[in-house]
């Protein structure tokens, strides 16, 4: 049999393509592989869980205009399907003269992006949040809180309903693009296609090579440890507090999340991974490690940013240098108040001048279309990001 589509990854950004697909051409034959047993095994189901309104985006920018799309799209859904989300806003708390500056940067920014925040003072921030302090916050009711792996469950479910295939545990082994079609191997035998979507978050630039495209990036690892509060904390926080991130860098720092399951976590922060997908304790893998330290790229950048991933690392190995970064904002959190929760991986696409990729970066030929790089705020994005695609490839066919 021969698809109209195939999607590579059961992330959110894959399953938003092919849910998406599914609505918008009617009676089209669609595949969808995904390596793993059960979708969001990744990134999707390894993040902080918020839906971002775009605070930190440039006006007039894809990412901008996607995450603002993306944020009521999901809300929508969620209520339609009835799964757990909240809009509980979110509060960028700023604790000296230059996190303030930068505050007040940011606060405009969201006013160019069409949101609509609200600035406070210290006591304003305190009436609001006692357990938070800092010289001043705005508050940015658009953001909220979701199970996107929920999301992904239901998604999942409705494209097989409207005749979508799904073959969980198979994994891509071979791309080859003829004039007429394109064959994706796997484990599970070959398939064929007049399109191909490719959604590999941590996997994107293996997909892209073994296509033969020549884009020259490298995903790099970072991995982002959390915590979870204490069960007595749990009513700690109503909102969403973030500290005012470092412009230079595409980390937003350790905030505290109020969950949909009612826990409050910690974190992540971003120190360098020796596993595209290590998300325990102990996490290195001889080939992921290999392909990092020999790209050059990774040495350009790890040299640029030495003295944040030194304070990253310290941070990592000592928690009280992490709990610091948390009572700049909470003072009363102490280091017995965290408890282990799971980490999660950042997939950051890294071009061969040590250039930290920030924007969606999407890789075309005449039968394939790669999502190479989809950064934070891609879960937020997914389904604006899925009707992109929809069009491009819709166009073609």
């Amino acid at each position: 049999m021969k698809y109209d589509f195939i999607i590579i990854g059961a992330g959110i950004v894959g399953l938003s393509s092919a849910w998406h697909l599914q609505q918008a051409s009617e009676g089209a034959r669609i595949l969808l592989l995904e390596k793993e047993s059960s979708p969001a095994r990744h990134q999707t189901g390894h993040n902080s869980g918020v839906i971002h309104a775009g605070v930190y985006y440039e006006p007039g920018s894809l990412k901008s205009r996607f995450c603002r799309e993306g944020a009521s799209a999901l809300y929508r859904f969620c209520r339609a399907n009835g799964i757990a989300c909240k809009q509980t806003g979110k509060l960028l708390v700023a604790t000296n003269p230059a996190e303030q500056e930068r505050l007040h940067q940011l606060f405009i920014r969201c006013r160019e992006n069409g949101l609509d925040p609200e600035m406070l003072s210290p006591g304003e921030l305190q009436e609001l949040e006692p357990a938070i302090t800092g010289t001043g916050a705005f508050l940015v009711r658009e953001s909220g809180i979701v199970d996107f792996p929920g999301i992904c469950h239901v998604m999942l479910d409705q494209f097989r309903e409207r005749g979508g295939q799904a073959r969980l545990g198979t994994e891509v082994t071979g791309i080859t693009e003829g004039a007429n079609d394109i064959s994706v191997h796997t484990n599970a035998g070959e398939f064929h296609a007049n399109h191909l979507v490719a959604c590999a978050g941590l996997m994107a630039d293996r997909l892209a090579h073994m296509q033969g495209l020549d884009r020259d990036f490298r995903i790099i690892p970072y991995r982002g440890e959390y915590y979870r509060l204490r069960l007595p904390f749990n009513d700690l926080i109503k909102h969403l507090v973030y500290p005012v991130p470092d412009p230079s860098l595409p980390f937003l720092g350790i905030h505290l999340t109020p969950m949909v399951n009612g826990a409050i976590t910690v974190g992540p922060n971003a120190v360098q991974g020796w596993k595209r997908e290590g998300y325990g304790t102990c996490n290195f893998s001889l080939r992921d490690t290999t392909d990092m330290l020999t790209y050059p790229g990774f040495w350009k950048a790890s040299l640029q940013h030495w003295r944040h991933g030194f304070r990253e690392i310290r941070n990592s190995l000592w928690k009280p240098a992490y709990v610091r970064q948390i009572k700049k904002y909470c003072p009363q959190i102490e280091a017995n108040d965290l408890e282990p929760h799971p980490a999660g991986v950042r997939a950051q696409a890294v071009a061969r001048d040590g250039t930290l990729i920030h924007d969606f970066l999407i890789e075309r030929t005449p039968r394939s279309l790669h999502v190479c790089n989809a950064p934070s705020p891609a879960a937020t994005s997914a389904m604006p990001i899925a009707h992109h695609i929809g069009d491009i490839l819709l166009k073609r066919s």
